[in-house]
């Protein structure tokens, strides 16, 4: 079977320093700092009209910002990150495109999205249904139409170019430049999902509940949507797999050190890191055998060398 995924990051025009420019250029210039400059300047209005505390600028309840205005403005940054990495990649790769990143090739299987929607989204349902059952008391109904609404529509238009971002540039294109670089599919799949994971070391979970507890969770989820990439040869599932996580927790659960603060359906009263781990290493190790089963996926892919006749791979950059 011929592979196109990784090998995109094979031949000319692939020189290493490339892919660490447009990283930073993504994050760090895109959604780092022109991506919270709407963030900042709006709660530093907020904070100034009411006299507020300016060391409070980031908690949008305590300045009396609404949470759907500070969610919008938080994933906000994401799309200007989104919009700046694929401005990048076009200039630095000779007209390198969003679909050749995704799977090395010129079309979208958009149909993978969608299965990595619905087999992630219905064990997250079949999980948090258990635990509504199990432990009812730990969640609070919170339910409000008049905030959910408004979020729903965020949620439903931001979030997926949220988690669309984070998938291109580490799942993608972080992970094709590795693959250029080291000819090997284990690094292109363990080093972009843990630096994935501790790319969420800020999150206020970590500041809560430790980083050796929650890390493993983050690096883990990681792991689970790079090794499908890889055996994939692309990224189709891990963006659906990752849109609807995100939005299903943003619309459903909400916890008060959750990283995105909304008006959600249900306020979660306490979490439970290690019951966490654990339930996700189980429906990750399930999620992981149905695609298996789908797509007769070959494991030993993993070891083979990512390499390509440059006469034979038409996606390679030629500047």
């Amino acid at each position: 079977m011929k592979m196109n995924f990784l090998e995109l990051g094979v031949g000319k025009g692939n020189q290493f320093w490339k892919y660490l420019f447009v990283m930073i250029f993504a994050w760090a210039i895109g959604a780092g700092l022109f991506g919270f400059i709407p963030l900042i300047v709006t709660s530093a209005i907020i904070v100034d009209q009411s006299n507020g505390d300016w060391s409070s600028l980031m908690d949008f309840e305590a300045i009396g910002m609404s949470l759907n205005l500070g969610l919008f403005l938080i994933l906000l940054s994401f799309a200007i990150g989104l919009v700046m990495f694929l401005g990048a990649i076009w200039f630095i790769h000779n007209k390198r495109t969003y679909k050749e990143t995704i799977n090395g090739t010129k079309k979208v299987r958009w149909n993978r999205v969608w299965v990595g929607v619905c087999s992630w989204g219905i064990l997250k349902i079949i999980f948090y249904s258990f635990a509504l059952i199990t432990n009812p008391e730990n969640y609070v109904l919170q339910f409000d139409i008049a905030t959910f609404i408004p979020l729903l529509l965020i949620v439903l238009l931001f979030i997926p170019l949220q988690t669309t971002f984070e998938e291109l540039t580490f799942r993608g294109y972080l992970a094709q430049g590795l693959a250029g670089l080291t000819k090997s599919r284990w690094v292109a799949f363990l080093i972009p999902s843990t630096i994935f994971g501790l790319m969420h070391m800020a999150n206020p979970e970590v500041a809560e509940h430790g980083f050796w507890i929650m890390m493993p969770q983050y690096i883990f989820v990681g792991l689970v949507w790079g090794l499908i990439s890889i055996l994939d040869d692309g990224i189709e599932l891990a963006i659906g797999a990752h849109a609807i996580n995100n939005v299903f927790l943003a619309l459903f659960f909400t916890h008060s050190a959750s990283a995105l603060q909304t008006y959600a359906v249900f306020q979660v009263q306490e979490i439970n890191p290690i019951g966490s781990l654990i339930s996700l290493i189980v429906f990750s190790t399930i999620f992981v055998y149905i695609l298996w089963r789908i797509y007769k996926w070959d494991f030993s892919i993993l070891n083979k060398r990512v390499e390509i006749k440059e006469e034979e791979n038409t996606n390679v950059d030629t500047q």
